[in-house]
C-alpha cells in the first residue's frame, strides 16, 4: 500500500514540475513583456522590448519546455527506463535551479527546484525502502 500511496505522489508532484515548466514556457515564449514577468523576474519594461531579451528569454522558455517534456515522457514510459528518465531531467532542473539561486535569486531555487527535489525524494524513496 505505502509503494502504490509513494507512485502517486510521484506522479503528482512530478506533473506539477511538468506543468510550471510549462506555464514559465509560457512566459518566457510568450508574455515576456508583462507585468507577471517584470515582476517575477525584477526587469523593468523597457529592458524587456530590447530584441535581444526577447530572443534569449524564448530561449530559455524553450529549454524550459524541453524539461517539462522530458518528465512528461517520463509519465507516459511504461517500459524499465521510467524511473531513469524522471530522475534525469529532475536532476537538470534542480541543478538548474540551484545555479539560479546562486547567480540570480534564492526564491529560484524555492519555486522550481523544491518542488523538483520533493520530486525525486518521491521517486526514490520505494527504491530506498524496499
Amino acid at each position: 500500500r505505502e509503494r502504490i500511496i509513494l507512485s502517486i505522489l510521484a506522479f503528482i508532484l512530478i506533473l506539477f514540475v511538468a506543468i510550471e515548466h510549462y506555464c514559465i514556457l509560457i512566459l518566457e515564449m510568450y508574455f515576456n513583456e508583462s507585468k507577471t514577468v517584470q515582476r517575477n523576474f525584477g526587469l523593468d519594461s523597457k529592458f524587456l522590448k530590447d530584441e535581444r531579451v526577447k530572443k534569449m528569454m524564448a530561449n530559455q522558455g524553450l529549454y524550459n519546455s524541453f524539461l517539462a517534456s522530458g518528465l512528461i515522457w517520463s509519465l507516459t514510459e511504461t517500459g524499465e527506463f521510467q524511473i531513469q528518465i524522471a530522475v534525469f531531467f529532475l536532476i537538470c532542473i534542480i541543478c538548474a535551479a540551484v545555479y539560479g539561486s546562486v547567480t540570480v535569486s534564492k526564491k529560484i531555487f524555492l519555486l522550481q527546484g523544491l518542488p523538483a527535489l520533493m520530486a525525486i525524494i518521491a521517486v526514490l524513496l520505494p527504491l530506498i525502502v524496499s
